[in-house]
């Protein structure tokens, strides 16, 4: 089968290099491709030439079929705080194995899950467990609309909730409103967009409108804070929630217990009404939830709306609180609970950050590194503009700027160039950190970066 043409130039010295050193994978790839559209199962694993495929993990690091070494940053698309194969995880899935997978009944550890999550988040009056965080957001909306009697949802631009219809717009494109391709016009007209950090702007939105059942953010940011959010503007779009009587939703499917044992809500002091979570609240295995206040949750309660009078909304799921899910989150969620996880995290990544701004000005690229919470990003600065660190933190740079268009095959060359040399970032380029990363893995870090910045340059990619 001929397949089309990958973007890259497949003789670049550093192409034909990462070639070379994932043959396996390559060859892989080709197969996939007759079975999945791009050989691929999730958008974010799209790489060309081809990804890697991966055997095993363990601890920060993981292993492709080549037998090729990886600090390893994707970490679950988030969802491994604590690294992968953690003992006390890995020990607590095993001997839930041996009971059983799926009763298809209650069982009390979905008991002990819920109170656990009840104990770490402080809005959580009360919990629903589910799967994944798309589903997630989509029952988070649904509930603020049942209980608000309202239909319309206020979105944050560049802010991710899920590949859902509600969400598709105003993400990576159509920001201007229109429908994403496939999503029915009457479905996104319900859904309304305002810029981040403007209150102004968010306030004669809310003005304009009297049927907002929702405002949803990532409130640390879009894309794990890539376009940071300021205090300021989480603290008023609280009071501006209350002030129209709408539901303030945090999407915490990546800053929820990495910012701090309770999330952003606990690192921030801002108590939402309901809190989306996922990634690590299963402890790395399929799972999420959907927390808040008890009178919100109560449309899901069969004597609470028998008793009202009121349609009881309607909620399925058959993976929800898997028993070995639940074992899973228990560990996990214990172990965050107990320990200073987070505060290692967060403080490799802001080792990992002044580490890798330091090279860069060495190899004198504009390029800036940056993040909290032990998330980082790479600030490629297409238009070279004079910042800094602090600047971008501060919020100081709009939407437009951060995500200013960048050569794709500069993006695309800088991802499989620190594969190349032994490193698995996310392609925005950035990501979330594992309190399993250590001084060694830094030290790999920033030299891949090193080398692949010395490489782009030879290739004529960067002045």
């Amino acid at each position: 089968m001929t397949y089309p043409p990958s973007p890259l130039d497949l003789d670049s010295p550093l192409v034909s290099a990462y070639c070379r050193k994932t043959a396996g994978s390559a060859r892989l790839a080709d197969g996939a491709r007759n079975v999945f559209p791009s050989g691929i199962t999730h958008d974010a694993r799209y790489i060309e030439p081809h990804g890697i495929y991966v055997t095993h993990a363990e601890g920060a690091h993981k292993w492709d079929v080549d037998g090729n070494d990886y600090v390893d940053y994707s970490g679950g698309h988030g969802a491994l705080l604590l690294g992968h194969n953690h003992p006390v995880v890995v020990a607590a899935v095993q001997e839930q194995l041996s009971k059983g997978t799926h009763y298809g009944a209650n069982h009390e550890l979905e008991i002990e899950w819920g109170e656990l999550i009840q104990k770490m988040v402080p809005c959580a009056e009360r919990v629903r467990l589910t799967n994944t965080g798309t589903e997630t957001t989509m029952l988070g909306l649904r509930l603020a609309r049942a209980f608000t009697g309202r239909e319309k949802i206020l979105r944050i631009k560049g802010h991710f909730h899920g590949w859902h219809d509600y969400a598709s717009a105003g993400f990576i494109s159509h920001f201007d409103g229109t429908p994403a391709r496939g999503v029915p016009a009457g479905t996104n007209d319900s859904v309304l967009l305002t810029p981040v950090n403007d209150l102004a702007a968010a306030e004669e939105v809310f003005a304009a409108h009297a049927d907002i059942a929702a405002v949803i953010l990532e409130p640390t940011g879009s894309s794990w804070g890539q376009v940071p959010t300021t205090q300021e503007f989480i603290e008023g779009l609280r009071r501006l929630a209350s002030q129209y009587g709408t539901m303030l939703i945090f999407d915490e499917v990546i800053s929820g217990f990495r910012c701090a044992p309770g999330g952003a809500q606990e690192a921030l002091g801002v108590t939402p009404d309901l809190a989306i979570l996922g990634k690590i609240v299963s402890g790395g295995l399929t799972g999420a939830a959907v927390v808040g206040r008890k009178d919100v949750l109560d449309v899901l309660d069969f004597r609470v709306t028998t008793q009202s009078g009121d349609e009881k909304v309607f909620h399925m799921g058959t993976f929800n609180a898997a028993p070995t899910t639940a074992a899973a989150g228990i560990a996990a969620l214990g172990l965050i609970r107990s320990t200073d996880t987070c505060r290692q995290a967060i403080g490799y990544g802001e080792k990992l950050i002044d580490a890798l701004n330091e090279m860069f000005n060495e190899e004198s690229v504009s390029w800036i590194s940056y993040g909290t919470y032990g998330g980082f990003h790479v600030f490629l600065n297409p238009e070279n503009i004079s910042t800094s660190r602090q600047r971008i933190e501060a919020a100081d740079h709009s939407h437009d700027t951060l995500k200013a268009p960048v050569s794709p095959a500069l993006r695309m060359k800088l991802r499989i160039g620190v594969l190349l040399h032994g490193v698995d970032i996310q392609g925005w380029p950035g990501a979330p950190v594992t309190a399993a990363h250590n001084d060694s893995d830094l030290d790999r870090t920033v030299e891949a970066f090193r080398q692949t910045i010395r490489l782009l340059r030879q290739e004529g990619d960067l002045d």
